[in-house]
């Protein structure tokens, strides 16, 4: 008996993951996740990477494009930086919310704290693996870099 009740809580708990992404709301304009914001004050990226290069940390509001969303449940996205091949990374205060896979191609603003940070190579491939890499891809991460960090307490769809 024991291990039918072990059983049935593995498969449930397997189905309730598989299904992470389908008790997301979808991205429409309007939409937020986690915190309630709006778009006013926003910054674009560019003018976040100014402000980074002159402080060692940004608290507001920026908006700009979603290049990727986490594959696995949506708990972290990337936006698009401009003459840049990085992505500026974006996760979610305490893992507290997650985000659509059809948010990608959208435009968002996020609002949190932002900072230039230097992400180890376990960092990287952990965030490589969960975007869907491929194992040579992956492979090819071989030292840490420095990348623009945010922890979002909210996001909203604007386009």
């Amino acid at each position: 008996m024991k291990k039918l009740i072990a059983i049935f809580v593995a498969v449930f708990a397997v189905i309730s993951i598989s299904h992470a992404q389908q008790a997301i709301t979808p991205a429409k304009i309007g939409v937020n996740y986690g915190k309630k914001i709006d778009k006013k004050g926003a910054v674009s990226v560019q003018q976040l990477e100014k402000s980074l290069a002159k402080q060692e940390n940004f608290n507001g509001k920026i908006e700009g494009q979603v290049v990727q969303v986490c594959t696995k449940k949506g708990c972290f996205l990337t936006i698009k930086r401009e003459g840049q091949e990085e992505p500026i990374m974006v996760r979610f205060t305490d893992y507290g919310y997650f985000v659509p896979q059809d948010l990608v191609g959208k435009t968002v603003v996020v609002e949190g704290k932002a900072k230039v940070k230097e992400t180890t190579v376990e960092w990287q491939k952990h965030y490589a693996e969960d975007m869907g890499k491929s194992k040579e891809e992956i492979a090819k991460i071989t030292k840490p870099r420095k990348d623009i960090s945010v922890v979002a307490d909210g996001v909203l769809v604007v386009k």
